[in-house]
């Protein structure tokens, strides 16, 4: 087991053992104890009492943070000749179909959000194996199918995010960077937290949210207290 740096004890050191913190403190607490050169991502996982296995249990959404997610979001958009200008304009780095499917085969996965038009889902359908692990399939449900490409361009510009449970009952996703203020990420996080509150399945039994943790790239988990964020979102 590596031993700990010297920042990563003063981290430690500074999150109580078996404190669940509210919201702003643990967002603050997160930026103090955050000692990385880089603008480290702040993420957020949240525990749920769900069977992901089960489709009546399945908790998928989406999201507009209100101060974004701190980062620059790479957009691909998949689309016929009629429709590259609208893309172009909404702020879409790269645009257009067949070379992009074709460098998709070929393993080019450098961006972060793949649009696309309905009438060009043959093609991208083709691309399933190589985007579905990465996250990267459109999806009419998450808004990434549509052929209003130029909207959602620039909802996912401005900080719209898509979630879904993984396996193991768990949500984790991004709120921000630590270089946003404290009342930045806890707006950020509350409006997560208050979706996926919305989306509980009727079919859940028992607690549903079992756990928050917020923390930072290579910072500790900060635990945050369940029962005061979902007060305030009833």
């Amino acid at each position: 087991m590596s031993k700990l740096t010297k920042n990563q004890k003063v981290a430690q050191s500074k999150v109580e053992a078996g404190k669940a913190y509210k919201l702003n403190e643990a967002a603050a607490l997160v930026k103090e104890i955050t000692f990385t050169k880089f603008d480290s991502s702040v993420d957020i996982d949240v525990k749920l009492g769900v069977d992901p296995r089960k489709a009546n249990q399945m908790v998928r959404g989406v999201v507009t943070l209100p101060h974004g997610t701190g980062k620059t979001v790479r957009v691909l958009v998949l689309c016929p000749p009629e429709k590259e200008d609208e893309a172009k304009k909404a702020g879409a780095d790269y645009v257009g179909l067949d070379e992009y499917v074709d460098k998709i085969k070929s393993g080019w996965t450098d961006v972060d959000v793949i649009i696309c038009t309905p009438n060009v889902m043959a093609k991208v359908g083709a691309l399933g194996r190589i985007l579905g692990p990465r996250g990267l399939m459109p999806n009419p449900k998450t808004g990434t199918v549509t052929m209003e490409v130029g909207k959602a361009v620039e909802e996912v510009k401005a900080g719209k995010i898509d979630f879904k449970v993984d396996k193991f009952g768990i949500v984790h996703t991004s709120v921000g960077k630590a270089s946003m203020s404290e009342q930045q990420l806890t707006d950020n996080a509350k409006e997560f937290i208050g979706t996926i509150l919305k989306l509980k399945p009727s079919a859940s039994k028992g607690t549903y949210v079992q756990s928050i943790y917020l923390s930072s790239t290579m910072s500790p988990g900060v635990a945050i207290d369940v029962k005061s964020v979902e007060s305030k979102a009833n």
